[in-house]
């Protein structure tokens, strides 16, 4: 019976964590102010953690290394601004989210057959080249570049994202454990083994794509409302492309949690540098990502699952012992 409870404890416990966890997110405004340094920062923290989340789903299974990001935060982003004015924030947030799928799903098709670097360097490319194509827009069409925005409450912002948040887990949960899941696991290990299998390789690595960039999408639409002004240099600001795939090798992608771990600890790490060692953030920022690299090369997730199975082999050795004795 106790060994039961056990497994049963095992089996949810991830649940309870994170039910725990939403709750505290909900409840936290009534224990601070709604515009307080806590709740902006805590939204910062749970744009990285979707965004990284985001790129899991896709670059984690398939081994795909995308760079692309910051062009679907960015699509979100000037989403929001164009129809901010039109439409009420459910809608402009989602159209966002869609915005970026299309992208996504049709630059995805043609390119997916690209591996390894060539697609890396794609990817990365797509971001210049969408944000010159909005520059270029505004220049020629609108005669502006940028825009103002009216920002939105610091509280409706966190609720938001808080609600994107939940939204990505669930997708990332329930993707996992599906065929499309069982299908990108296939295509990580064999490309060809996949499509031998009949697994439509093409298609479900252009859906899953799209599926990712969905969320950056919700993620760049909602974030568009706490700026008051915008333009193509800061909704596609290249940080958003390198960020949430460090973040994610940072916590560990093998592990359902990591990216969420990796994106939280990163976050704070990121603001206590900038706050306290401005001049050296860059510095101390690649000597940390070096040192895990090389010493947790699966990242922190990682790292801890190597230290308990350790402790464990101790634990049992030691009864052993003891039993001999």
């Amino acid at each position: 019976m106790a060994a039961l409870i056990k497994s049963i404890g095992k089996r949810y416990r991830s649940a309870v964590i994170l039910t725990a966890l939403l709750i505290l997110l909900v409840a936290l405004p009534a224990y601070v102010s709604t515009s307080s340094y806590t709740i902006i920062l805590i939204t910062n923290i749970l744009m990285y953690v979707v965004m990284a989340e985001s790129w899991t789903i896709f670059s984690g299974p398939t081994g795909y290394i995308s760079l692309a990001p910051a062009a679907f935060f960015g699509v979100g982003v000037y989403a929001s601004a164009i129809l901010g004015d039109i439409l009420p924030l459910p809608l402009v947030v989602l159209a966002g989210g869609v915005a970026s799928f299309i992208l996504a799903f049709f630059v995805g098709s043609a390119t997916l057959r690209l591996r390894g670097m060539y697609f890396t360097m794609f990817t990365f490319g797509l971001v210049e080249l969408v944000r010159n194509l909005v520059h270029w827009w505004e220049v020629n069409i609108t005669g502006t570049v940028g825009r103002l925005i009216s920002s939105e409450d610091p509280l409706t912002v966190f609720y938001s994202m808080v609600a994107i948040f939940l939204a990505v887990l669930l997708a990332s949960h329930l993707l996992g454990r599906s065929r499309f899941g069982l299908a990108l696991q296939g295509i990580g290990e064999s490309e060809e083994a996949a499509a031998h299998s009949g697994v439509n390789v093409d298609r479900v690595k252009a859906v899953t794509f799209g599926v990712s960039a969905f969320f950056m999408g919700l993620t760049g639409a909602t974030m568009c409302w706490r700026w008051s002004y915008i333009d193509p240099t800061t909704a596609f600001n290249i940080q958003y492309s390198f960020m949430p795939v460090l973040m994610a090798i940072f916590g560990g992608m093998g592990h359902f949690y990591g990216p969420i771990i990796g994106a939280t600890v990163f976050s704070l790490i990121e603001e206590l540098l900038t706050t306290k060692f401005p001049y050296y953030y860059m510095l101390t920022f690649g000597l940390i990502m070096i040192v895990v690299i090389v010493f947790m090369p699966h990242g922190l997730t990682g790292a801890i699952e190597k230290w308990r199975r350790v402790g464990k082999r101790g634990t049992v050795k030691a009864t052993y012992d003891v039993g001999k004795t």
